[in-house]
């Protein structure tokens, strides 16, 4: 039991070591998680807010101390506060067990995940975007360091992988992994949720990914290609609900066939719930299914009506430190991603200072043979670095898909890193499975 192997930790004096890379609203809950937990210690947080890491420290609960890449290193049991994180890999004296990747970054992100790979610190990405991105070239980094990368265990997409897992040792055939969203509006902008944002303590560009329905996309695309389900229509159906067991009436399982999807259900209860359709034939099965209340099938209902975000981040770094293994990792590989349409008419020479979360696009999760082929732009592809940002070089028209005719990108770490994994998927390096979810 997890529980019991984390307070022996604690009991023998040596809990898992941490740093927490970003201290926004994530951070900051798990920094209050990892005091509260049994066998952690939090070693360091990092945030370019240095007033969003003290929060996170002084959330945690021990003494801190602001230190710097020249500073001498405070006495143990200290947290370390940073603003940034690379020279605390280099310090052996540390021995730093896993990072924590909780910013909203993309090529940060992954600099500082491959950064602490190199140094055989394992790493939990609190940051489905990277995860996205860059997830077959993280995992392939770590596996070569002998360290676990993996998604974690509290975000959609980490729920629906340990539920998946689950259901498979029961045989069922996955049909469809869920999510339920609360509210959709492809048009949102930062600007209009502002004062959302300050009610739920969150970014404004955060709130515009989760309202467009980006951060959803992302999400699913994880799973999709962790399992080889996929979208069976660009942004998936998505149909209005009241309730998760309306399921059954909205979507024509039997149109899918052998091929499980991933799809979302839009308003239902529970909110904040994720769920899994399963296929059993068997009639003896059946009987006892019926038995169990769980309908008369063939497709039966299997759902959890919360997911807890930081709360369960103590699982997935369990998980990789007590027993190497991964929440979620692309086994698949690229089955599909989040491409970028625009959110209204935009005009040539329009620089791209925010994709995620910004006011020019929103991301629908598409498959990416399909994709691809038609020169559609991944919208994790249009973050910004060190002030350069894309340009549009063609006029888009509202709800049109980006393609890499329409839109100058500068050569950014991120673009080089992509590039390095495309090439690596292409030859069929990092991946461990095809496309069957059986």
């Amino acid at each position: 039991m997890m529980y019991e192997a984390l307070r022996e930790r604690a009991a023998q004096g040596t809990p898992i070591r941490v740093a927490l890379v970003g201290a926004g609203s994530m951070g900051l809950g798990i920094s209050w998680q990892l005091a509260h937990s049994p066998g952690f210690q939090l070693v360091s947080v990092t945030d370019i807010d240095l007033t969003a890491a003290l929060a996170a420290a002084q959330a945690y609960g021990a003494d801190f101390r602001v230190v710097g890449p020249s500073d001498a290193l405070p006495p143990p049991g200290t947290v370390i506060v940073s603003r940034e994180p690379f020279f605390l890999f280099d310090r052996p004296e540390l021995a730093l067990d896993v990072l924590v990747e909780a910013t909203n970054t993309i090529g940060f992100a992954a600099q500082v995940s491959l950064a602490a790979i190199e140094q055989h610190i394992n790493v939990v990405l609190m940051n489905a975007e990277v995860d996205l991105v860059l997830g077959p070239l993280l995992h392939r980094r770590a596996d070569e360091h002998g360290v676990i990368v993996t998604s974690d265990a509290g975000d959609q997409h980490g729920v629906l992988l340990r539920m998946i897992d689950e259901i498979r040792v029961w045989a069922f055939r996955v049909v469809m992994a869920g999510n339920i969203k609360g509210f959709l509006n492809r048009y949102a902008t930062a600007e209009l949720l502002l004062r959302e944002a300050a009610i739920r303590h969150l970014n404004p560009i955060q709130c515009c990914a989760y309202t467009d329905g980006t951060k959803l996309g992302v999400e699913m695309a994880l799973v999709a290609n962790a399992t080889g389900l996929v979208p069976w229509v660009r942004g998936m159906e998505g149909p209005a609900a009241n309730d998760v067991h309306e399921v059954a009436e909205l979507f024509d399982f039997d149109k899918y066939g052998e091929q499980g999807v991933v799809d979302y259900i839009l308003g239902a209860q529970p909110g904040g719930g994720v769920f899994v359709v399963g296929y059993c034939g068997d009639p003896l099965q059946q009987r006892y299914l019926s038995y169990y209340k769980m309908g008369d099938g063939p497709y039966y209902l299997f759902y959890r009506p919360y997911h807890l975000c930081h709360l369960e981040t103590p699982w997935a770094i369990g998980q990789a430190l007590l027993y190497r293994r991964p929440i979620l990792r692309p086994t698949c590989g690229r089955v599909a991603d989040v491409y970028a349409y625009a959110k209204r008419d935009i005009a040539p020479g329009e620089l791209v200072p925010h994709a995620i979360g910004g006011d020019q696009f929103y991301g629908l999760v598409c498959r990416c043979d399909d994709a691809e082929a038609e020169g559609l732009v991944p919208i994790g592809l249009l973050e910004a670095s060190n002030g350069q940002m894309p340009r549009l070089e063609r006029r888009l028209e509202r709800d049109q898909p980006l393609t890499r005719d329409d839109v100058w990108m500068p050569q950014t770490p991120l673009g080089s890193l992509f590039r390095e994994q495309q090439q690596m998927v292409a030859a069929g390096v990092g991946q461990t499975g095809g496309r069957s979810v059986d």
